[in-house]
């Protein structure tokens, strides 16, 4: 595991912590296997009920270390390679972003395959690659335009110029905005009240999302009243309707 990827586990919650602050926490192919372990790891452990992903320093993330680009051989091979945006799209646990500074190109991509995110009011967001001569790989363009819309959408991509975090939030980019001290301590709150749910409730509303941005209409209200029916015949579901009528907390155990 590299040490430029920090896990710590407060009761069911996991943090992960992007740890290169002397480089915007710009993700090398060795910080790319680290995510992809943890997410491994965190699917695995069902003490785990939510994540919490957040930056050391200045930076969320900056995104791919530009200086490790050259090494790949080929462009195919560089299209093969293990991302670390696909690491976090397997995680079936809900995983809160707290952006603390800049999130930049697949530091954006990042945070955008989070479920929630939060942002400190320093935090500065950008998909620069068009200045690179390129664009983003890991979703950018149909992540954020799910999330902002196709005009707000092109003017990044396109210009490849910052926002803040106040436009951030006015365009739903984030769901809240606070000063840097009560980022991680909010983040850390709201993923334990989600990790208090019924385990399985919350993940099949994670996989619930997901299927309401990629299927029609019809079908994401299909899926879900199918989805509904399986959470119904589960011992916690009989256990969160006998704590209801006996006024008492319940006691999931994901069975």
């Amino acid at each position: 595991m590299s040490d430029e990827v920090l896990f710590e586990q407060h009761g069911q919650v996991a943090v992960i912590t992007l740890n290169r602050p002397a480089k915007l926490n710009a993700v090398t192919a060795e910080m790319s296997d680290a995510l992809v372990e943890l997410a491994q790891r965190c699917n695995e452990d069902d003490d785990i009920r939510a994540v919490v992903l957040t930056g050391t320093g200045r930076a969320f993330s900056a995104g791919s270390d530009i200086a490790e680009l050259d090494k790949y051989e080929t462009p195919w091979a560089f299209r093969n390679r293990a991302d670390y945006c696909d690491a976090l799209k397997v995680l079936r646990k809900p995983v809160v972003a707290a952006i603390n500074g800049y999130a930049l190109g697949g530091g954006l991509e990042t945070s955008l395959i989070c479920d929630i995110r939060l942002a400190s009011s320093t935090a500065v967001f950008a998909a620069a690659e068009v200045k690179l001569v390129w664009i983003g790989g890991g979703g950018m363009s149909a992540l954020l335009t799910h999330t902002i819309g196709p005009g707000n959408v092109s003017m990044m991509l396109m210009t490849g110029d910052p926002i803040d975090a106040r436009r951030a939030l006015a365009w739903g980019l984030v769901s809240e905005v606070l000063e840097s001290g009560a980022l991680l301590p909010r983040a850390l709150e709201l993923a334990t009240t989600i990790a208090a749910r019924a385990p399985i409730a919350v993940e099949t509303a994670k996989a619930n999302v997901a299927a309401a941005l990629k299927m029609p209409l019809e079908q994401a209200v299909a899926y879900e009243r199918d989805v509904q029916t399986i959470c119904f015949a589960t011992n916690d579901a009989a256990e969160g309707r006998a704590a209801f009528a006996e006024k008492r907390d319940p006691r999931f155990t994901r069975a």
